[in-house]
């Protein structure tokens, strides 16, 4: 989900970058870096003479700030003179946030500079290939066996100009490499030209007068120009300043699609969205699937990012804690479920705040799985050190490469949802969904209950997950119509059964957060012990119905709760799986969601969850990105 951005024109390069990535820091500010190509033409000056034709680069850890007053203080002469650059503002997925593991990377022989977004599957073994040459490598990422690729092909690559021989070395790289990315490469022999590729990450061409600009997104350029072009799946593209050339990885010509930006520049940081929330929404889909990547190995076994945990310790684990707040307390809800019918583990799932005050037993065979979408949560951190002092061990769920709990944890499967702008978390909880449901066939398949091939099939279940959100997300305009007539509704509760109980939760929650509304989530068989008594005439509703493939008797037992409710005058509004017909003479308004396993349904019923929240907040005329009293990340107890 990093940022990035390509210039190729008459200009010095270094500002239009940099401010690109200004626009593009959201997308990620971990680090920051720039690669520019020198070059003077007329060599008129003797600082043009002495470095003309250089690749020159700078990075530093941290926000854009940290860059920019970096090349304040140090001399930039050099940088300043390049006419074609490359910028990238890092969210870090393979290495910390570190100054070594910034982007550009190198080639070990200096020529070409790299910068990436996503995430390389086969980087370990192309890593080793490459090691076996002799190259030594200066991070940890996976982006640098790209440069060095890069350069290994571009000794033997054909082509009538320096730029085309870049762009073919490109497409014999990208032919090599397995996963999501998007690629941006410079070459010191081939100035006036940055070549790009994509595969399942976006890439955008700005088009310009004596100009051109390569990036993740339009916001970078849309100062500039509102002329792009869309580059399509497995293309490779080449700018310079007077020209694009487009073809897909075998080298035949192609076409990306032309489009006119008409967004202001704030609309198009969100992607023309009118809110952070709703670009994130819409994300889900890629961020679900950048989750799944690269965890299965070649043996069929599941690989998590860090493990200072053995097998043999998995093995002796005899019960599971998982300790979370808010947003990803519901994912450990959800997680308790998957983990003890596939491993048959005891878990529970615990307030990070209320963890440790009650004392819980743990000892050297207890597991406490920590979610955390910053990695900074407070509590959440204070209930791991407490773990970790009762000797149990700690797996992490988290969003942010590097972050404090990841770093003190003893294993940790990052979710590579990007970062989330707005306060109310979406695309975090599903992938937090994701990442749960890998811990607990991690668990299953090192305790022996699941063997490899039963794991790669729930694994290729998941990987049908984001065409499915994807399919769910395409039919929200009812839910929008829907928010806009219950703005003015006093309350509105949730119900639902089974991993249905804390999509319930959820759907409170975020309607709590966004709409400074009373929304409550319960278990629908908990209705007839009290909460039923809130019920009046018009009361929305919300039933979350499970499938009635999966689990039958709780889908004829939520029906039950359907009619219970309605028939004291509630207004019924069911999500349910499609073909589910029995639910329709009880439901006033029904909205259906794609055929899914029981366990794996969460991620498909909590996105209209998001959406109804989202709208009936921006119906009521709230900031939907910041909704009052709330931070993005509570770093206090």
């Amino acid at each position: 989900m990093c940022g990035i951005v390509g210039y190729a024109g008459a200009r010095p390069a270094l500002n239009i970058v940099l401010d690109g990535l200004r626009r593009l820091e959201y997308r990620g500010y971990d680090s920051a870096g720039v690669a520019v190509v020198t070059t003077d033409p007329d060599r008129s000056t003797p600082a043009a003479r002495d470095l003309d034709g250089e690749l020159l680069t700078a990075k530093r850890a941290g926000k854009l700030a940290n860059l920019e007053k970096a090349l304040q203080e140090e001399s930039t002469a050099g940088l300043a003179l390049g006419t074609t650059g490359i910028g990238h503002t890092r969210w870090a997925t393979h290495g910390g946030p570190t100054d070594r593991n910034a982007h550009p990377h190198r080639s070990a022989d200096g020529r070409v500079a790299v910068i990436h977004n996503g995430i390389i599957e086969n980087f370990a073994k192309l890593r080793a290939e490459i090691e076996s040459t002799g190259i030594e490598f200066a991070s940890d990422t996976d982006t640098e066996c790209a440069a060095h690729l890069l350069a290994i092909e571009l000794q033997s690559a054909e082509g009538a100009t320096p730029g085309e021989r870049l762009a073919e070395a490109m497409r014999a790289v990208c032919r090599r490499l397995e996963g999501a990315f998007t690629l941006l490469a410079v070459d010191v022999q081939a100035p006036g030209v940055v070549v790009g590729a994509r595969r399942n990450s976006p890439l955008v061409v700005g088009r310009g007068t004596g100009e051109n600009y390569l990036a993740s997104d339009v916001s970078a350029f849309i100062e500039h120009t509102r002329e792009a072009v869309e580059l399509g799946q497995d293309q490779v593209v080449l700018i310079s300043g007077d020209d694009i050339v487009i073809t897909d990885f075998l080298g035949n010509p192609a076409e990306g699609k032309t489009f006119h930006i008409d967004w202001d520049a704030s609309a198009a940081e969100k992607g023309g969205y009118d809110y952070f929330m709703l670009k994130e929404i819409a994300e889900q889909p890629h961020a679900v699937a950048e989750t799944l990547l690269g965890r299965l190995n070649e043996h069929g076994d599941l690989l998590l990012d860090e493990v200072r945990l053995s097998d043999q310790d998995l093995r002796d684990v005899d019960k599971v804690f998982i300790v979370a707040c808010g947003t990803a307390y519901h994912s450990g809800m959800v997680a308790k479920y998957a983990i003890e019918h596939w491993t048959r583990i005891p878990c529970e799932v615990e307030l990070a705040s209320e963890f440790r005050y009650r004392d819980p037993v743990l000892d050297r065979s207890t597991l406490v799985v920590a979610i955390s979408q910053s990695g900074e949560t407070m509590d959440t951190l204070m209930a791991l050190r407490h773990a970790k002092e009762q000797k149990a061990r700690v797996l992490a769920i988290c969003n942010t490469n590097g972050s404090t709990i990841p770093r003190e944890s003893d294993a940790v499967l990052y979710t590579h949802a990007g970062p989330e702008i707005a306060v109310a978390s979406t695309k975090a909880f599903l992938t937090q969904l994701v990442a749960c449901y890998l811990v607990g066939l991690h668990l299953a398949q090192v305790r022996g209950v699941k063997y490899a091939d039963e794991v790669a099939a729930v694994v290729a279940q998941l990987q049908e997950m984001p065409k499915k959100v994807e399919q769910v997300l395409s039919t929200m305009e009812p839910i929008r119509e829907l928010a806009r007539e219950l703005a003015e509704a006093k309350s509105v509760l949730f119900i639902g059964r089974h991993v249905s109980y804390p999509v319930a939760l959820e759907g409170a929650l975020k309607l709590k957060e966004l709409a400074y509304m009373h929304a409550e989530g319960f278990a629908a068989g908990e209705l007839k012990h009290g909460p039923i008594a809130l019920i009046d005439k018009g009361t929305p509703v919300v039933c979350v119905v499970p499938s009635p493939r999966g689990r039958g008797v709780l889908h004829d037992k939520v029906v039950s709760n359907i009619q219970e409710v309605r028939a004291r005058g509630a207004r019924t509004i069911v999500i349910a799986e499609e073909g589910d017909t029995a639910v329709a003479p009880y439901a006033d308004h029904l909205f259906y969601v794609p055929v899914t396993p029981t366990l794996l349904a969460p991620l498909v019923t909590t996105v209209p969850l998001q959406v109804l929240a989202c709208e009936i907040a921006a119906a009521r005329g709230h900031d939907v990105d910041q909704p009052r009293n709330l931070a993005k990340s509570v770093t206090v107890e």
